[in-house]
């Protein structure tokens, strides 16, 4: 939700009926990231953020926290960085804490990484920051559904909002302890935030063809999510209306994942087209893989 400055008030939302619902069942996979330089890549992502080499076999390399993996690294020297266009906006790593956040919070200090944002969003608590190739990240933690804000409107089934982080109460949280080297085992990947050229065709492909389920809007922004999530997905045009899609051999989202169970596997294939991996491109040429899991 960085990036743009807090609303006075939640645009209108009109009510969708979309082919089908996605699954409360659902959660978000690995991104595939292109990088520019993998040895810097992975080093950032194991000092600043904590995560562990998966494995690697150049170009590629796959980090987490010991499970599944949640990023996966795909080298490609020389790549440009992201200009004005679609693409990754930032992608969100859920800590199951407010502690580990807060422990997050301490590891970034301890290496010193700069963040860009620190925010309180009423239903989470978030740190921005980006990566070496400035791909963005949202590191944050999640209040209790029963905590979050009311809707702020009659359209709008989740309220959220955008307010200062008091960065000082989340580390109280862990006072006296000593950094913690790596994130513990609970991370993982929360929500996708992409730049699109157009919201209304977001929505059609996002809401309408694939499922998910409009929570809110805010201005040049929609939030959709399954099964009641403030969101697993938002979408944008802060870089512009009518912003194409990202030119080859530029750094960003090669494709984030979806996972989900089989029967609502099968009948996406159906409705959504799927590809035989099972995915499928936004308009922008944002690609989305559902798997089984």
């Amino acid at each position: 939700m960085e990036g743009a400055p807090p609303p006075d008030d939640h645009g209108a939302m009109t009510a969708i009926q979309p082919s089908a619902v996605l699954p409360a069942t659902l959660r978000l996979g690995a991104a595939h990231l292109t990088v520019s330089d993998l040895d810097r890549s992975v080093a950032f992502y194991q000092d600043a953020l904590g995560l562990r080499r998966h494995r690697r076999e150049d170009p590629v390399a796959a980090l987490g926290t010991g499970g599944e993996d949640l990023l996966v690294l795909h080298e490609e020297p020389g790549a440009r960085p992201a200009g004005r266009h679609a693409g990754l906006y930032h992608f969100a790593l859920l800590f199951p804490s407010r502690e580990e956040l807060a422990r997050a919070v301490q590891r970034l200090a301890v290496t010193r990484t700069p963040i860009s944002g620190a925010s309180d969003h009423g239903v989470s608590e978030a740190i921005y920051l980006p990566d070496p190739d400035g791909n963005g990240i949202e590191l944050y933690a999640d209040r209790p559904r029963d905590a979050w804000p009311p809707p702020a409107g009659p359209d709008e089934r989740v309220g959220m909002f955008t307010r200062a982080l008091d960065v000082h109460d989340l580390l109280a949280t862990i006072a006296g302890e000593e950094p913690v080297r790596h994130a513990g085992d609970g991370l993982r990947m929360g929500h996708m935030h992409l730049h699109v050229g157009d919201v209304a065709a977001a929505r059609a492909f996002y809401a309408d063809r694939l499922g998910f389920e409009v929570m809110t809007t805010y201005p040049g922004a929609l939030f959709l999510a399954a099964g009641g999530y403030h969101h697993h997905l938002g979408v944008n045009t802060w870089r512009g209306e009518g912003v194409g899609p990202a030119p080859a051999g530029t750094v960003g989202l090669r494709e984030w994942t979806v996972v989900v169970d089989e029967p609502t596997l099968a009948a996406l294939r159906d409705r959504a087209g799927l590809d035989a991996d099972g995915g499928v491109a936004d308009p922008w040429g944002t690609r989305v893989r559902f798997v089984a899991g």
